[in-house]
């Protein structure tokens, strides 16, 4: 089986001490590509070098809204120049979070509008984060010519679900499917088409049910699959080839 982890920061410290090893235990169980989003303007550079050398390791670029406060307008123009001169695969991580009532809603829209421009204008899909938030964030993607993205942990209703799929949205499920008590997460899972499903790990966040309390990884992704494919009642080869196509069609990659 080949798998592709949608939503992974292998790059981030967490992984500093062992990164190449968790990179070799994930290939060894099947995991073959990983976009890698990028979060704030200070950590884009380090994240190409990173992904440079790996044709399998694809680095997104963004200013990630709970990190609202490192941002300045600046960063914005910088991501424009950083995408006219060498294009990322995607734009991200990029969005709205109303779940932390601390940072400005207002600010954080007006961030996602300008990336959202500089995505349509570049013809790039866009990597998603959004919590409590997806009747605004649906209106805003409506407002750009968008070629589509991964809407990253979807956790929202079936009807806001197709909604995304309708502007071209693939949707991301993680860690957080492999426990029992994620009744809705799980029904989401089994209702929506297989072809608008992608696998994540979030690396190092939300790990899976055997791992609990513990660093995520993406060797953990196969976990995620077998879920998955036992929900739908799939087999998981077959479950692996599709989340994998899923992914790739939305990355435009061959």
């Amino acid at each position: 089986m080949v798998l592709f982890d949608t939503h992974c920061h292998l790059d981030v410290d967490e992984f500093a001490a062992d990164r190449d090893d968790v990179l070799t235990e994930a290939r060894r169980v099947g995991v073959r590509d990983i976009l890698v989003p990028g979060v704030s303007q200070a950590g884009w550079s380090a994240l190409r070098t990173f992904c440079e050398p790996d044709p399998h390791l694809h680095a997104a670029l963004g200013l990630h809204p709970v990190y609202l406060d490192q941002h300045r307008p600046a960063h914005v123009d910088g991501l424009a120049r950083e995408v006219a001169a060498d294009p990322p695969l995607a734009i991200g991580e990029i969005g709205l979070d109303y779940h932390l009532r601390d940072l400005d809603r207002a600010h954080q829209r007006d961030l996602l509008d300008a990336q959202l421009a500089i995505a349509a204008d570049a013809g790039l899909p866009v990597v998603l984060h959004c919590r409590k938030a997806h009747d605004d964030m649906l209106q805003h993607l409506r407002r750009h010519a968008l070629c589509g993205g991964f809407c990253h942990a979807f956790n929202g209703s079936l009807v806001q679900a197709e909604r995304y799929l309708a502007l071209g949205f693939c949707l991301g499920f993680g860690g957080m499917l492999t426990f029992e008590r994620s009744t809705h997460l799980r029904a989401l899972a089994t209702a929506l088409p297989i072809d608008v499903i992608v696998l994540e790990t979030d690396a190092p966040d939300m790990t899976v049910a055997s791992h609990r309390y513990q660093r995520n990884s993406p060797a953990y992704l196969p976990e995620i699959l077998h879920t998955l494919a036992q929900l739908r009642g799939r087999d998981a080869a077959e479950v692996a080839a599709q989340t994998t196509a899923n992914a790739r069609r939305v990355l435009m990659l061959a």
